[in-house]
């Protein structure tokens, strides 16, 4: 029988009906090859981006060749750097300029990289790079929130094959964000404890939606997850905001992160799949009652008009089957 499960944080309803959905030996071969041709964000090419706000290499110039990693701003941004915020109502509405940053971070300078595929230390170098870029737009006082996100696959929203990554820095704390937020407080208010740490605690004592685990980050399927295969994770230890991480927490995330990619690209056959940190707000970084997470979520079903219009999310994969597919994959 179909189930009505609660998101204990945000108060989400989400429907597991696995009587509708496929078994995760039914999804199907996503993988598509890479085309190849001219790219912007391969080696070499660095003169077709603008300027460089962040790179690692060992040698050479800034905006020249021989780097690992690079991030540049987006030459089609969502917001524009430049300017006043200017709030101002028009009756009932607000509105505010569209200030922000929107930059890419090129992963790496091979073209048929993948996350899952690149050298350890080279995913460490993504880690921080996300961190280094968070630090930085911090510093701007008009920015409260830095959403840091990836693309993989056309599908799940990736107009440029090359494996990158994308950061928006908003004026505004985004929504989703807030509610769990709002939703971790009231826990917080109740019970003097994070809930994530709650999560964490009663996850690892069942082990039913544990994916993996590491000595300082663990891997899981959240209770009531959206999507088929979604994975939350998150630091063991309570930490509010992601660049409160350590190099030694980033070496073991590395680790971790990989391992779930590798294990979903077996599992489901190279899904496309959109991830997303969320961590504290700038104004609000250090805390007792939130905790920054990463949410990975496959792309393997569309949201339609019920999704749209209810705000309930039909997930055909109850999550202690898609974790364990996920623990017993042989890699």
């Amino acid at each position: 029988m179909p189930e009505l499960r609660k998101d204990p944080i945000t108060g989400r309803w989400v429907i597991i009906s696995s009587e509708r959905g496929k078994r995760p030996v039914e999804f199907q071969d996503q993988r598509t090859k890479k085309k190849g041709g001219f790219c912007p964000f391969c080696g070499g090419n660095e003169r077709t981006t603008p300027n460089e706000t962040l790179a690692y290499r060992t040698n050479g110039q800034p905006n020249g060749p021989d780097w690992r990693l690079r991030a540049v701003p987006n030459k089609f941004p969502a917001l524009q750097i430049e300017g006043g915020l200017n709030k101002e109502g028009e009756g009932i509405f607000d509105k505010m300029n569209g200030i922000g940053a929107h930059e890419v971070i090129i992963e790496s300078p091979d073209h048929n990289a993948t996350l899952a595929s690149l050298p350890q230390k080279a995913m460490e170098e993504v880690l921080w790079a996300y961190r280094d870029r968070m630090e930085d737009l911090k510093k701007d006082t008009r920015f409260q929130y830095t959403l840091i996100f990836k693309n993989e696959g056309l599908a799940a929203g990736a107009t440029l094959e090359h494996t990158h990554s994308q950061l928006i820095a908003l004026p505004i704390v985004p929504i989703q964000v807030q509610e769990e937020i709002d939703g971790c407080k009231r826990h917080y208010d109740l019970k003097e404890r994070c809930i994530f740490c709650d999560i964490i605690r009663q996850e690892v004592q069942s082990g039913v939606r544990v994916v993996l685990e590491t000595p300082r980050f663990i891997a899981l399927a959240p209770y009531a997850p959206r999507f088929p295969f979604e994975t939350w994770i998150m630091p063991k230890e309570h930490l509010s905001c992601y660049s409160c991480s350590t190099n030694d927490d980033f070496k073991d995330l590395a680790a971790l992160l990989q391992d779930v990619l590798r294990r979903i690209d077996r599992a489901l056959s190279f899904p496309p799949y959109n991830y997303i940190i969320h961590t504290s707000p700038f104004r609000d970084e250090t805390n007792e009652y939130y905790h920054w997470h990463i949410e990975l979520m496959p792309k393997l079903k569309n949201v339609a008009g019920f999704e749209w219009g209810s705000g309930f999310y039909i997930n055909p994969t109850p999550p202690e089957e898609a974790a364990k597919f996920l623990r017993d994959i042989k890699l």
